[in-house]
């Protein structure tokens, strides 16, 4: 199923699962990673996992909560936790619903304890801060168990994504076809290629590196759960399950998604605030929108002498994410363009 593999060796790391992945059966448990804080001199973070296993097939892993914020990838792996039947599965699954544990108990994007976003910390640091060592150990012990590797964001608290299912970018041809397969099979209302300006610290970045087939996703955000994303997600996630041959559906379902793929075209995807003041969008997602198209305008309420300032669109494409919060400063980014994907699919 995977391409050639690079995995890493493991590093020295205190850290330890309470379940154990070669076992059958359903188990959930924690990786404990030893923590020492003021007011806990032998204590551990804990990260919930569980395991399922069963028959020959496969190993998916599945990851929600890397941001704290981000609340419907979070949802669906725990009603897969609770209510699928190990008798259903042909393989392994490894469900990971609150990674960045101390982030999602907060309902924060980045951890409480060391202030890290924890997906631009791979491939971690065994002996580094909390959330190194929680990427450390997935790195060096989770993501080499795997074949796949299904990473369930949303927009955060702080933008508002159209629902959608994300390739992430690989060298490898044969990785790349298979990667998008697995994305457009989750039959999402959109297929987006999104590299992060060519970052290398994230999780989705990481599995492909290790030869996993990789599958993220955008699922709304606006700093809630949405009912009709959290459906999308859900769907998608037993369609992926069922491409793997991991889970069978019990009945095919119809795609619904019209196979468009898109992209962010580079850094003339994002429009950034300015200034400091409130932002006023002047389009709604999914919208058409042209470089050089007025895009909205930031107001300075407690200067109304001042005028406000208007920023402008840098790429043709679609409205694919607005921020969520009005107020902004310089740097925030407001809005993002989704256009047609340019490279090859298979």
């Amino acid at each position: 199923m995977t391409s050639s593999r690079q995995k890493p060796a493991p590093r020295p790391s205190s850290a330890f699962l309470t379940v154990d992945p070669e076992k059958d059966g359903k188990q959930v448990g924690f990786l404990m990673i030893p923590h020492s804080p003021d007011d806990d001199a032998w204590g551990a973070t804990r990260i919930p996992v569980a395991i399922i296993k069963n028959g020959s097939g496969p190993t998916a892993i599945l990851e929600g909560g890397n941001h704290g914020d981000e609340y419907e990838g979070p949802i669906a792996i725990c009603d897969l936790i609770r209510n699928l039947d190990p008798g259903r599965v042909q393989g392994r699954l490894i469900l990971m619903p609150a990674n960045n544990v101390h982030a999602v108990i907060a309902g924060k994007r980045t951890s409480s304890v060391d202030g890290l976003n924890f997906n631009r910390t791979f491939p971690g640091d065994p002996r580094g801060t909390i959330t190194q060592q929680i990427s450390a150990f997935l790195s060096d012990h989770i993501l080499p168990l795997g074949d796949a590797f299904l990473d369930l964001h949303s927009g955060g608290s702080s933008l508002d994504i159209i629902p959608s299912a994300i390739v992430e970018p690989t060298d490898d041809p044969q990785l790349h076809k298979r990667n998008v397969a697995a994305v457009q099979a989750f039959d999402a209302p959109m297929t987006v290629v999104i590299a992060n300006l060519g970052e290398p610290r994230t999780a989705t970045a990481t599995a492909c590196r290790q030869g996993l087939v990789t599958v993220g996703t955008e699922m709304a955000g606006a700093g809630t759960v949405s009912l009709d994303a959290l459906k999308i997600c859900r769907r998608g996630v037993a369609n992926v399950l069922d491409h793997l041959g991991i889970v069978a559906r019990d009945t095919p379902e119809p795609r619904r998604g019209d196979g468009q793929v898109l992209e962010l075209p580079g850094t003339a995807a994002y429009v950034y605030a300015t200034a400091d003041g409130i932002f006023e969008p002047f389009h709604a997602n999914g919208e058409k929108v042209s470089a050089g198209q007025p895009a909205g305008r930031i107001h300075c309420t407690w200067d109304p002498t001042r005028p406000p300032e208007t920023l402008h669109y840098a790429a043709d494409g679609i409205l694919y994410g607005r921020r969520q919060p009005g107020r902004v400063r310089p740097g925030n980014c407001c809005l993002i363009v989704a256009a047609p994907y340019r490279g090859v699919l298979s």
